[in-house]
């Protein structure tokens, strides 16, 4: 069944259950197919998701996007799903499509390459008859797991906005259309708004411009926080965002408020395990520049992190490998897909290399 934007209507629990046994957590795919294949390989998968030691493979989201083959790797992991073979959570990239926002690097599920997106190139292409059903899979996704040992979210385990969804039965798309709602029919909510954009529009001109020196302007980070922070399914997927003091210039924009790190106040004895952040695990040997990422700054990329070492992220940048083709590189890449083997916790990638993780519960081993 479907509503007049393709997606689902059937409701589910948004924040579901994980399944039991021995499990498999995978890290943002971005559409690379063969990473994916490796590593189910490496894993002991085969070729339709199933495991000889019955284990379950859970997706962390973000399965779409910049890489050459969305369309390869949604059609996998629905399948897999449907087989029970695996589960997912939905992630912002999935979301983005659900909301109907045509993104830099989603071209594939539009079905035409735009000007922006030939750096993504090559790029599989959806057809048009399959949107409705890759958009009802999506809708059909919860925006949490979770089980007596175990949590999984795509971005923040935020207690408050987990609170707020756990027990709501409705589709992604429908409870981000209530929330969002509610959210702006707030008349205070309504007074901030107004008073953002009033601030903002002498420097609309310049927001692009990252040569421009804009001043701080809280009203704009107030509205902009508030925005993320007011809606559950936002936070979920997104993550958990916070008033920067001076603008900075970051994905072609001026921005005013900054991605915080969750996990530092997370002191929940159950551990977490997350996408999104795009963090880096170099094989040993290898000399390479880490990009700038304040959020996990030194840590080492098998290392559990927050305030008790509960929490895992497991996003080692596969979705960059667009520009390291982009640069001539066809082989041993930087940006590699991980997944996470649960109880052992030990870090498998699409590469074959494997390694323990450290520092779980805030000890080392």
């Amino acid at each position: 069944m479907g509503n007049k934007d393709g997606a689902s209507s059937m409701t589910i629990s948004l924040v579901g259950a994980l399944p039991p046994g021995p499990l498999d957590l995978v890290g943002d795919v971005h559409g690379e197919m063969e990473a994916l294949a490796r590593l189910l390989e490496v894993l002991g998968y085969d070729y339709l998701g199933r495991h000889p030691r019955n284990r379950t493979l859970v997706f962390v989201g973000d399965l779409c996007d910049r890489g050459p083959d969305s369309p390869a790797v949604v059609s996998w992991v629905r399948a897999a799903c449907a087989a029970g073979h695996a589960c997912a959570v939905l992630g912002n990239h999935e979301l983005n499509l659900l909301r109907g926002q045509h993104k830099d690097g989603n071209d594939w599920f539009y079905g035409q390459v735009s000007a922006e997106g030939e750096r993504y190139l090559p790029m599989a292409l959806l057809p048009e008859t399959d949107r409705a059903g890759v958009l009802a899979f999506f809708d059909s996704l919860p925006l949490a797991l979770e089980r007596p040992d175990l949590r999984v979210v795509h971005a923040a385990w935020h207690l408050g906005s987990i609170e707020r969804l756990r027990g709501v039965q409705a589709t992604p798309s429908a409870e981000f259309r209530r929330l969002e709602t509610a959210f702006r029919s707030d008349p205070a909510n309504q007074r901030l708004a107004q008073e953002a954009v009033a601030e903002r529009t002498p420097w609309n001109r310049m927001i692009s411009d990252g040569t421009a020196n804009l001043p701080p302007l809280p009203r704009v980070a107030r509205w902009d926080a508030l925005q993320q922070m007011g809606n559950p399914v936002r936070v979920l997927t997104s993550g958990v965002e916070q008033p920067h003091g001076e603008p900075f210039f970051a994905g072609g924009r001026w921005r005013f408020v900054e991605r915080a790190s969750w996990w530092d106040s997370y002191l929940d004895p159950v551990p977490v395990v997350v996408g999104h952040y795009w963090r880096r695990c170099v094989p040993a040997g290898r000399q390479v520049r880490r990009p700038e990422n304040r959020l996990f700054a030194d840590l080492p990329g098998n290392r559990w992190h927050g305030a008790c070492g509960q929490v895992f992220c497991v996003d080692f940048s596969v979705g960059g490998r667009f520009l390291e083709r982009n640069q001539g590189r066809t082989s041993d890449f930087e940006g590699r897909l991980a997944a996470l083997r649960w109880p052992e916790r030990s870090l498998f990638f699409d590469d074959g290399q494997t390694l323990p993780t450290e520092a779980y519960g805030g000890l080392r081993g």
